[in-house]
């Protein structure tokens, strides 16, 4: 998030800087220099102005680098912070602080195993936050070799939004899908369960859908029986 989101935000809601700065706790003055660029945007101030502005968690900071790597092998709590994103499955589990969900889904993506149920939640995260940072996201996918799954879910993200005739996001997705082609791998690999058996493997091959053999993966999940598909 910057200042011109922010000032963009403000006048969404046909704010003024007064009435903008009073809702934020600040001064108008403070809101003005943080709007021309003139002072950074905190991570603590981008949380209160997602609240206050009703912003998309798209707008949360993100990791970079060593940090972006070191957060991904942490243990997280995927159902929770899928709830907290919106997901109505795991409302219930939702956790009190939001992420940026490119970054819930760049971690999810790297496990190599998950609950089933978070799992199909992952492609709900691509076509739900269409207008994620997209360049960030696929630079962590390659340095972790995990852009087969990304491509993966991104075609089931693409299936849900042609189902549910979504055709701006069905747009914006065939174009992820087209800049993740080139760097599709060869190599077999599962979307987040590598613990299945041999014969769970084979069975796999023989029965998975065009697009999990597409991205190389052992997969039998399809866009048609994601639970938001309708």
């Amino acid at each position: 998030m910057d200042g011109n989101l922010l000032r963009e935000a403000r006048l969404a809601k046909d704010w003024t800087q007064k009435e903008t700065a009073l809702a934020l706790d600040v001064t108008q003055a403070y809101l003005s220099m943080l709007e021309k660029g003139y002072r950074p945007l905190s991570e603590q101030f981008v949380r209160k102005a997602l609240r206050v502005l009703h912003l998309s968690p798209t707008v949360l900071p993100l990791r970079s680098g060593e940090a972006a790597t070191a957060t991904s092998s942490l243990k997280h709590d995927f159902s929770g912070e899928l709830g907290a994103l919106g997901y109505p499955w795991f409302a219930y589990r939702r956790v009190r602080t939001q992420r940026n969900p490119a970054e819930v889904l760049l971690d999810a993506l790297n496990q190599p195993d998950l609950d089933a149920r978070v799992a199909e939640g992952l492609p709900w995260l691509a076509l739900t936050f269409v207008d994620m940072d997209w360049n960030w996201l696929m630079r962590g996918a390659k340095v972790r070799d995990r852009q087969n799954r990304l491509g993966f879910a991104v075609s089931l993200a693409s299936e849900v939004a042609e189902g549910k005739k979504e055709n701006e996001r069905a747009t914006k997705l065939r174009q992820r899908l087209e800049d993740l082609e080139s760097a599709r791998l060869a190599r077999e690999d599962t979307f987040c369960h590598d613990s299945m058996t041999q014969v769970e493997k084979a069975w796999l091959r023989d029965h998975r859908s065009p697009a999990a053999a597409h991205w190389n993966l052992l997969s039998d999940m399809k866009g048609e029986q994601l639970a938001y598909f309708t």
